[in-house]
């Protein structure tokens, strides 16, 4: 029974230590969800001239968007998720979609 506390001890340091070193990009994963999906639906939707719906499709994901907004008027996407939102737009049909800022 001792071992196995111990090991599970060591178990937990050692994540706790790569959990501290990779703390950068785990702080960037939320972004990552929204900024995807709202870059890769604009492309989708704008720059391949799919339907609304066959786009959603695409980007859908096994992590679920609290909110998305396509704006056809002016080709801006936004898209909330994880606690974070982002947004892409058509630029013209040589530059694709952006991100912004």
């Amino acid at each position: 029974m001792k071992l196995l506390k111990r090991i599970l001890l060591v178990l937990l340091i050692v994540l706790l230590g790569w959990i501290w070193l990779e703390r950068e990009n785990l702080w960037a994963f939320p972004d990552i969800i929204s900024a995807y999906t709202a870059k890769e639906y604009c492309s989708c939707r704008y720059v391949m001239n799919n339907d609304a719906e066959y786009c959603r499709g695409y980007v859908k994901q096994w992590l679920p968007t609290s909110a998305f907004n396509d704006d056809p008027v002016s080709k801006t996407i936004t898209v909330s998720g994880m606690g974070r939102s982002n947004s892409a737009q058509w630029q013209s049909e040589r530059q694709g979609c952006r991100l912004n800022p």
